[in-house]
């Protein structure tokens, strides 16, 4: 099979022949149709997260067809169309996963970082750690909703019923979770580069109330805000951004060092908090949500082949939605 592999980090990915895999006890063969490039594919590739070994086939955003069922699999049969996302298996047996917190376990394993990805014509999955994918969505623009989605979604819920709603950083999540807010009655308030004129006309489209630079301050106070950019110096900016008792949600794995910043913008009870990973109820209540509202992703398409493409024009500030890389495109 074709995979694009990271050799090691702060280089670029590899095209490479390599061996079908085989699926264990528990586990599922799929043949990829489509996996969304995210942000934390990136920092794997920059080296901001270091992956337990390698090399890496990174990608955690899959949709594909289970074609072979390891032994025991009772979740899926050949012919499903499934989704694959970040947290790929936990321990089960720690303290965390004892308490519900299944994205805090000790012991986890990640697609595309500790586990087989993505980008690859094929890969495999635990049955547990897999969903069926909901009706009314092409595999490309499904892909995105496995981690922008997702994780977007956890951060959403610890703001839920917050009615006047920041988004800082208007990617591939925020674009997804807008809809959503909006959809649920919120007034959203989007932040984007500054200047970038595009990204805000853009989230006016899907119903923002309002858009603007991240260096100003929304037409009113806002009662939570997400920054979805790994951008450190955004936390004290959105803190100056909420009223008292806000909440400020860090919504990225990996973020950029936060300033130091006075204390009065923190002071009357605001908070800062971060989200860790996902649990399988985020996926199975967002997987139910999203064609309700209906979630509509804005995507560009790559060949699996132009993976480093589709990394460049991220970080680049040029993707619109989601880059979604597709074998044999």
């Amino acid at each position: 099979m074709l995979a694009m592999v990271l050799d090691s980090p702060n280089r670029e990915l590899v095209q490479k022949e390599l061996p079908t895999p085989v699926p264990g006890k528990g586990e599922i063969l799929i043949k990829v149709e489509a996996c969304a490039v995210c942000r934390t594919d990136i920092h794997i590739v920059d080296g901001d997260l270091t992956a337990p070994s390698y090399p890496v086939i990174p990608g955690h955003e899959i949709v594909g067809i289970v074609t072979k069922c390891g032994d025991g699999v009772t979740k899926f049969r050949e012919g499903d169309r499934v989704g694959v996302p970040w947290l790929g298996k936990t321990c089960g047996v720690c303290e965390y996963c004892n308490r519900g917190l299944e994205n805090l376990c000790d012991s986890p394993e990640f697609t595309g970082f500790s586990r087989p990805g993505g980008f690859a014509e094929y890969t495999v999955a635990h049955e547990s750690f897999a969903f069926h994918m909901p009706k009314g969505y092409c595999p490309e623009h499904a892909a995105p909703l496995l981690c922008a989605g997702l994780i977007g979604y956890r951060s959403y819920s610890m703001v839920r019923g917050k009615k006047n709603l920041g988004l800082y950083g208007f990617g591939a999540a925020a674009h997804i979770i807008a809809q959503v807010a909006v959809f649920e009655g919120h007034d959203v308030y989007c932040f984007t580069r500054p200047g970038d004129l595009e990204k805000q006309s853009f989230a006016k489209d899907l119903g923002c109330k309002w858009s603007g630079g991240s260096d100003e301050l929304p037409p009113v106070p806002l009662d939570a805000a997400i920054i979805f950019a790994p951008s450190g110096p955004l936390v004290p900016q959105a803190l100056k951004a909420v009223k008292k008792g806000g909440i400020v949600v860090c919504a990225g794995i990996h973020m950029s060092d936060i300033p130091s910043f006075p204390y009065s913008i923190l002071w009357g009870e605001r908070v800062i908090m971060s989200v860790a990973n996902l649990t399988r109820k985020d996926a199975s209540e967002f997987l139910a949500i999203a064609p309700k509202v209906p979630v509509r992703t804005q995507i560009k398409v790559y060949d699996l082949k132009d993976a480093n493409l589709a990394i460049s024009e991220i970080k680049e500030g040029k993707i619109r939605g989601a880059a979604v890389l597709k074998p044999n495109c």
